[in-house]
C-alpha cells in the first residue's frame, strides 16, 4: 500500500499538552500532514516539562507529537495572521484546545474560518461542553476525572475518591475528538461542507464511566448492588460506592497476591471468578469439593464468602510467580492477567513485535521508547517517527506557501518566526 489512509489530508495542529496532541498525533500516524503551529517563545509547554535531559525536548512532548511538522510563528503579528489565513485556506482540519474565546481574540473566529474555507473541519478540546455552567473553568486531567465520575467510583470504600493512572481526561478526550473529526470528514465527502466538532473532557470521562451510571440507576431502584463487595453485609448510600478491585460486570474479580509480593509491589494477578467456568476454576485452585457444595455452587451463594474464596486462591498462589500463575490458569480458561508494571510493559517482547511499544530515533536524544498505534490494520502498519524540533519545518512550510527566501530571512530577523 503506497499511500496511508489519510495521505493528502492537511491538519493544522493548534494544540498543546496532551488531549489535543494525542488526537493530532494519531492523525499523523495514519498519514495526515500535521503541522504543529507553536509559539516562537518555547513552543508547546511540554517541551520543557518534566525533562530527563537538560536542554532537550522532554519525553512528555516527544511521546505526543511524533510524525508531525513544526511551524514556530507569532500569530499575533500581521505577517503571522497572513500565514494562518493561507494555511487555513488550504487545510482540511484545524484542531485547537485554547481557552474559550482565544481563537476569536487571535482573529480566527469560526465565522472567519468558514469564510476562508467552508470545507474545513474545526476540532476543539474543551474542559466542559458549551452547555455546561462550568464551561469557563480551566481543566486538567484529574479535574476532568473528578468532574466526569471516575474519581468518586475509584479506590476503596474506606478511603477517599481516587484518580486513575490512565489519562481518562486527556488522551481519552483526544481519541473521542479523533472519532468526531474522522466522522466529519466522511460527511464532508457527502455534503462538501465542513463543521465544528468538539469533545469535552468531562463528557469523555463520563462516557468511559457509563457502567457506573448504569449502577446508579440500579441502586436507586433496588437499594443495593450485588456485584459490589458491600453486598450482602455492607451498607449502600445514595450514590454508587467505591468498589476497590471488584469486577463490576457481574463476574467477581480481585487483585490477589502471588509469590514475592512482600518485596515486589506488583507481584499480583487479577483473578476473575467466571460463573460459567466455576467448575474448572475450583478444580484449578485445588478445591474441587466446592463444585457441588450448595454454599459455593452458585454465584449468589458465593457472594457472602467471596473474600474467603480469594484468600484461598492466595494460598494456592503463594508458591507461584504472577507469570507462572497465569500460565497455569490460562489452561483452565480462567480470565486473569499479571499486574504488569511500566517496566514489565517496556520490556515486553510481544508489545514490541506488534508495534504497540516502539523505539524511536529523536534528534539530539538518540532513541526513546513510546507507544505505537493501539489500532491494528491488515493493510498497513503506522511508522512512528520522532517529534519535530521547535520550528524545524518553519522555512519549509513558508516556502510551500509561496514566500521567498529573503522574506523568510527577514521574518527570522524580526523574530516573527523561529
Amino acid at each position: 500500500m503506497t499511500d496511508l489512509p489519510l495521505s493528502g489530508i492537511k491538519v493544522i495542529d493548534f494544540t498543546g499538552v496532551q488531549a489535543g496532541p494525542a488526537c493530532t498525533q494519531m492523525l499523523a500516524w495514519f498519514g495526515a500532514d500535521v503541522l504543529k503551529v507553536e509559539r516562537t517563545s518555547g513552543g508547546d509547554v511540554t517541551r520543557n516539562q518534566l525533562r530527563d535531559i537538560p536542554d532537550l525536548d522532554a519525553l512528555y512532548f516527544t511521546m505526543l507529537n511524533s510524525n508531525k511538522r513544526s511551524l514556530a510563528i507569532n500569530t499575533k503579528a500581521p505577517e503571522g495572521l497572513e500565514v494562518m489565513e493561507k494555511l487555513i485556506r488550504g487545510a482540511d482540519v484545524l484542531v485547537e484546545n485554547f481557552a474559550p474565546g482565544a481563537m476569536d481574540r487571535m482573529g480566527l473566529s469560526w465565522d472567519k474560518i468558514q469564510e476562508w474555507n467552508p470545507r474545513l473541519i474545526f476540532g476543539s478540546v474543551k474542559g466542559f461542553n458549551d452547555d455546561s455552567s462550568w464551561n469557563d473553568l480551566k481543566v486538567y486531567e484529574n479535574v476532568a476525572q473528578c468532574a466526569g465520575g471516575n474519581a468518586s467510583t475509584t479506590g476503596f470504600w474506606d478511603g477517599p475518591p481516587t484518580v486513575a493512572g490512565a489519562a481518562l481526561g486527556d488522551s481519552n478526550t483526544g481519541m473521542h475528538l479523533l472519532i468526531g473529526i474522522l466522522t466529519a470528514l466522511i460527511q464532508r465527502d457527502k455534503t462538501g461542507k465542513g463543521q465544528k466538532v468538539s469533545a469535552a473532557m468531562q463528557d469523555a470521562v463520563l462516557n468511559l464511566c457509563r457502567v457506573k451510571l448504569r449502577d446508579q440507576q440500579r441502586l436507586e431502584r433496588v437499594g443495593y448492588l450485588e456485584e459490589y463487595p458491600q453486598w450482602p453485609n455492607g451498607e449502600f448510600g445514595e450514590a454508587v460506592p467505591r468498589g476497590g478491585n471488584a469486577g463490576g460486570g457481574g463476574q467477581p474479580g480481585w487483585v490477589v497476591k502471588c509469590k514475592g509480593w512482600e518485596s515486589d509491589p506488583n507481584a499480583y494477578i487479577y483473578f476473575t471468578i467466571q460463573e460459567q467456568n466455576w467448575k474448572r476454576t475450583a478444580e484449578a485452585i485445588g478445591r474441587p469439593e466446592w463444585v457441588d457444595d450448595p454454599g459455593y455452587s452458585t454465584a449468589r451463594a458465593r457472594q457472602d464468602k467471596i473474600f474467603d474464596i480469594f484468600a484461598e486462591i492466595e494460598k494456592w498462589l503463594a508458591d507461584k510467580t504472577k507469570w507462572e500463575a497465569v500460565d497455569i490458569l490460562r489452561e483452565w480458561e480462567v480470565p486473569c492477567a499479571p499486574v504488569m508494571s511500566m517496566k514489565d510493559l517496556a520490556e515486553d517482547k510481544d508489545l514490541r513485535k506488534s508495534g504497540s511499544i516502539v523505539e524511536v530515533e529523536q534528534k539530539g536524544r538518540g532513541t526513546f521508547l513510546t507507544v505505537g498505534s493501539p489500532i491494528k490494520f491488515s493493510e498497513f502498519k503506522p511508522d512512528i517517527k520522532g517529534a519535530p524540533l521547535l520550528g524545524e519545518h518553519t522555512d519549509e512550510v513558508l516556502a510551500e506557501l509561496g514566500y521567498d527566501a529573503d522574506t523568510i530571512a527577514a521574518w527570522h530577523e524580526k523574530k516573527i518566526v523561529v
